[in-house]
């Protein structure tokens, strides 16, 4: 049997698999049964009122899913699917509460993974799948981050290679008066407005619940810091006079004399080495992990937005609220 294969069998039998897409790997789980859906919550340790993003096969899925499905919907979807957009929509009432975390809406994505896509179509249905880690904590690039997060509880991985993105989708909420970015990601507002005209930023009081937007989120088990170059390069040698160990996260170089890793200087590959990087440094049993502070620029928005929420939840135990 092909790991495709054993990965339908398993998805079949309502278990959760790991799976890879194009932004980063995801439990995946039948969603149109919530007793799968159930089990990425507990594997997970996620709030059972936090929403799940169901992948689908192509644009063709969205009626089956959503209801009401504007016209924005269908121009975008034609336009950056498959690819790493989310639009949030009003969901067909045969949506299971537990997927969309007992709201009126659901979050749909085709993902722009060949692997994924296979399986998808092989699979003739939707499936949820939000980061394969432990919830909270920094989202896994490559299969063999999911086999260190779950180990032999999730036994069947399909490996993909690395994420091409490295960082979650853009969130869009389509279902209010007005197109809302929730999430940025790799397809910027100016992409979005290019299609469907104005669009707005940030959630507003009306704005549903949306998977990775909590405060504390993407977060390394050891303290992070995000700071200026010059701050970052005082904050390292001061620590370590103090018999510290540091580990920086650079742009571009790293500053002399301390340890660490530098990711490129631009915002697309910075994004694609960001997790993976994260992820290494906290392995290394220091003290505090330092990460300078990327150029401002809508360019670096959905990096700026995951390096505060890594450093929010940095350091937290794994049962914080």
């Amino acid at each position: 049997m092909s790991t495709l294969e054993q990965a339908l069998t398993a998805l079949r039998a309502g278990e959760a698999i790991g799976l890879p897409t194009e932004t980063v790997y995801g439990l995946a789980a039948d969603a149109s049964r919530p007793e799968a859906v159930r089990k990425i919550f507990a594997l997970k340790g996620r709030p059972a009122d936090h929403p799940l993003i169901v992948h689908v096969a192509g644009a063709d899925a969205l009626d089956a899913w959503a209801r009401d499905v504007p016209d924005a919907a269908r121009g975008l979807a034609a336009r950056f699917w498959p690819g790493p957009l989310t639009l949030i929509l009003r969901k067909q009432p045969r949506v299971p509460d537990e997927v969309t975390g007992g709201q009126a809406t659901v979050g749909l994505r085709c993902p722009a993974h060949p692997v994924a896509l296979e399986l998808l179509r092989a699979f003739g249905g939707g499936l949820a799948a939000p980061s394969a880690n432990r919830f909270g904590r920094i989202s896994p690039t490559t299969a063999a981050h999911v086999r260190e997060e779950f180990g032999a509880a999730v036994p069947v991985v399909l490996d993909g290679g690395e994420c091409e993105v490295g960082i979650e989708s853009t969130i869009l909420d389509l279902s209010g008066a007005a197109p809302r970015i929730l999430r940025p990601g790799r397809i910027s507002r100016a992409e979005l407005e290019a299609v469907i005209g104005p669009v707005e930023a940030g959630a507003d009081a009306h704005s549903p619940r949306a998977s990775g937007t909590l405060e504390a989120h993407y977060a390394p088990r050891t303290p992070l810091l995000m700071l200026a170059r010059t701050a970052l390069e005082h904050e390292a040698l001061e620590q370590q006079a103090l018999g510290k160990r540091v580990a920086v996260l650079a742009l571009g170089t790293l500053p002399q004399g301390v340890d660490g890793l530098a990711l490129p200087a631009d915002a697309t590959g910075y994004a694609h080495g960001l997790y993976a990087g994260l992820r290494e440094l906290d392995a290394r049993g220091v003290n505090l992990l330092l990460a300078e502070r990327p150029p401002e620029g809508e360019a670096w928005l959905a990096v700026h937005d995951r390096l505060r929420r890594s450093a929010a939840g940095a350091g937290l135990p794994d049962d914080a609220p």
